[in-house]
Formats: structure tokens, sequence, C-alpha cells
């Protein structure tokens, strides 16, 4: 049996109870404040960032820093302060250590990516055992389906979960929710192409996670759905160039097979949909393409060699991020049946910032009971009430230097901001 190893300073757990009586108190302390949250990958940038975006939304909780790195994880919970944080030294992988972190917790945080190729989904079967909320960042297809075939175990002992609950896929999902919400509400508009796409410069700050994640996803084809029918396509191919509007402009975005597109086309019931994914420079998209096309599949999908050959990697990756900047701009697009559109549009100049405000929104959400138990996608409304959506994208949007929802396409593209300023300026005058 592993044992948890705490460090950093005393904040007592509570005292141990029956699991029934756990899930209780965590109940109540959750929405009275004051409670305790464990981020696993805490001492990884995502985690880090989410760790971080919590302290400054909720000061009023207690933040457990989870990993294996135990220096390094003293040292990061000592920045939020020794009174609200400590380290606790857990391995995923060992379902007893996992369980015996969780007690006491009235939130677990899964940031311990990739989730790509992992065969179980330990952290959130140690939280339906200990009763305790999930939230995850997953980004991974397979993982996210296999975390939903726990939904009946979670709904029977009462713990909300949502799964896919970072930035993208994760507020793009509530934005997708929003934009058919609001058109299922006009009895002439039926949904019926629903596109995602995201930019992101270099690795967005966040460094291996992203180049190990990116990888793994070119050794699988990439999912849409076509009026209806799933479909089957090359990674990185089918190129688009897309208009993020001010501050990012137009870029070229290729398919890749994300969690959003199976959830979206289920949950939302929208017949076509897809996703798409870019970077900068433009160089890096193009050994994108080589690899997809190149390096032999057994490869890209042996997790263990990707890793290596991200640590190889990296390095240049750090040195490129200095230059490139770590923005990312995510724009989802819907179609309707009489040839109208409307879109959503969200840029960030730090994606290693916005990752931490967008779990941690999910995370509060949980926290203040606006999921009901069980395990749900972002866009569904029992994972988050539909009038809990919009508090939910304030706190994901901290810091965006753009940000709409429901816009026609010729409002936010770049090259139509001339024209919106002179009209502006015609009607101030009149």
């Amino acid at each position: 049996m592993g044992m948890v190893v705490r460090a950093c300073m005393a904040l007592p757990a509570p005292p141990r109870s029956t699991v029934g009586e756990a899930a209780a108190m965590k109940s109540s302390t959750s929405r009275t404040g004051g409670g305790r949250v464990l981020v696993l990958g805490g001492t990884g940038r995502v985690g880090w960032s989410t760790a971080t975006a919590l302290s400054k939304l909720r000061p009023d909780l207690n933040i457990l820093i989870g990993g294996r790195n135990r220096e390094k994880g003293t040292s990061l919970a000592s920045k939020l302060g020794k009174r609200r944080s400590e380290f606790v030294q857990v391995d995923i992988h060992d379902a007893s250590m996992l369980e015996e972190a969780l007690y006491g917790v009235d939130l677990v945080v899964h940031a311990a990516g990739p989730f790509q190729r992992e065969d179980k989904c330990t952290v959130l079967e140690a939280a339906i055992s200990t009763k305790t909320p999930y939230v995850d960042v997953c980004d991974d297809v397979d993982y996210s389906w296999r975390a939903k075939g726990f939904h009946e175990q979670a709904k029977a002992s009462g713990v909300p979960a949502i799964i896919t609950a970072g930035i993208c896929p994760g507020v793009s999902n509530v934005m997708a929710a929003e934009l058919v919400h609001s058109a299922r509400g006009k009895k002439a508009c039926k949904p019926e192409r629903l596109s995602f796409s995201y930019y992101i410069a270099g690795s967005g700050g966040l460094g291996p996670t992203t180049l190990a994640s990116s990888f793994l996803l070119l050794g699988e084809d990439a999912i849409a759905y076509n009026k209806g029918e799933e479909i089957k396509l090359k990674p990185y191919s089918g190129v688009l160039n897309i208009d993020f509007g001010k501050g990012v402009g137009k870029k070229n975005v290729y398919l890749l097979n994300l969690p959003e597109v199976k959830s979206v086309f289920k949950c939302l019931n929208v017949p076509t949909v897809s996703a798409r994914f870019g970077s900068d420079p433009f160089f890096w998209n193009w050994g994108m393409h080589a690899f997809a096309n190149f390096l032999p599949i057994d490869i890209l999908r042996d997790k263990s060699k990707v890793l290596k050959l991200v640590e190889v990697i990296d390095p240049i990756v750090r040195s490129i991020d200095g230059i490139a900047g770590e923005s990312v701009s995510m724009r989802v697009d819907l179609e309707f049946s009489n040839g109208q559109n409307t879109l959503g549009l969200f840029t960030h100049r730090k994606l290693s910032t916005s990752v931490g405000y967008a779990a941690t929104a999910f995370a509060l959400a949980i926290l203040e009971g606006n999921t009901q138990p069980g395990v749900w996608f972002p866009e569904e409304p029992q994972g988050i009430a539909t009038k809990a959506r919009k508090l939910l994208l304030q706190r994901a949007t901290q810091g965006a230097t753009n940000f709409v929802i429901n816009k026609t396409s010729w409002m936010v593209e770049s090259g139509n901001w001339s024209e919106l300023k002179f009209l502006r300026n015609l009607c101030v005058r009149m």
C-alpha cells in the first residue's frame, strides 16, 4: 500500500468518518467556504496554473498540491501561503494511495496529463469510492468516454463529476452549448453545422504536456460528423484559413481527433461537427504535418516513445515560445439550415494562465452546487446548469483580450474592424 506524504504545513485533515458522513460534510463545507481542493498534477504547468487561479478567485480555500516531486511541490505550495496550502505526494496509478489522499477533500481536480493512451480512470474511480466531487482537464476521446462509462456509479454514489473541463475542450464546449441554446430559442433557426477552430502560439507556455498530447493525437484518425454520419479523416489534414479576429488575425488550422466533436454531436444533437487546430510559427504546422505523414504509426501510438521524443524537442520549443509568445484563441462557429450563422470567440495572451482560470471555473461550479451527481461533459446542462454558464464564462475568460458570444462573423473578423470603427463613430456623430 502506498503512503501519502504531506509537506509544507500542517493543515489537519478532518477526522475519518464513514463514506456517507464524509460526503455530507463535503457538500456542506464546499458551499459555505473554507473547503479543501486537491489539484493532482499540481507540480505541472496546467495543475499549477489551476491552483494559482483557485487561490485568486477563492482565497478561502485550502489548496493541496498533489504530485510525485516532493521538493518541487513543497516549493510551489509555499508560494500560495503556508496557511492555505500544502503538498501531497501521491501517485495517481496507486488506487489505495489516491483514496487516502482524497479523504477530507471537498473536490479533486485531475490535471495530471497527458491523458492519451491511459487505460484506466484511477482518479475518477477513487473519487467515486470516497464520494469526492471530481473535475478533469482530459483532452482525449477514448479516455473521456471511458470516464463517461462511470456515470451510473457516480450518480448512485452522489458524486458530481465534470470531464474534459479545461479550456479546449471545456470552455469551448460551453460556448457551443450557449450558441445552440440561443439558436433553439428561435424556431426558425435549426443548428446544422458546428466547427471548433483553435490556435496556439508555440506550445502556449505549457511545454511538454501540450507537445505530448499533440504528437499522440497524430496517431489517431480525426473523427468528424457529416449530416449525422461519423467519418474518419487523416490527422492534420483538411486545412482551413480561419480569422480569429483582432490581435491574432487569420491562421491555418488542421483536423485533429478532439473529444468535443463526439460529445457535442451526442449531447447537443448537431448533425455536422469538426475540430481543427493550428500553431505558430508556421513551420510547427509543417512539422506536425510531416510527423503525421512520415513517422511510423507505431511510434505515434506509443506513449513512452512519444514522451522520449518530447524530451528531445522540448528545449527547442521553449526557445521558440520566447519569440512566438503563448497566446491562445478559440473560435466556435454555428451554421443554421436557413444559411445564417453565429459564433463565439475567445483570445488570451497566455494559454498557461487562461487554462488555470478555465479549470477553476468548472471547479467552482461544482463547489457551488451547479452540478448534478453523475459524470458529465461541459455542454450537458446537468454538468453546468444553463443559468450557471454566464458566471462560468465570466470566470474562465479572466484576462481575455477578446471574448464575444452569439455574434455574426463579419462583426468579429479582423478585416472588418476599420469598418466597425467607422460605423461606431458615425453613430456617435448622429
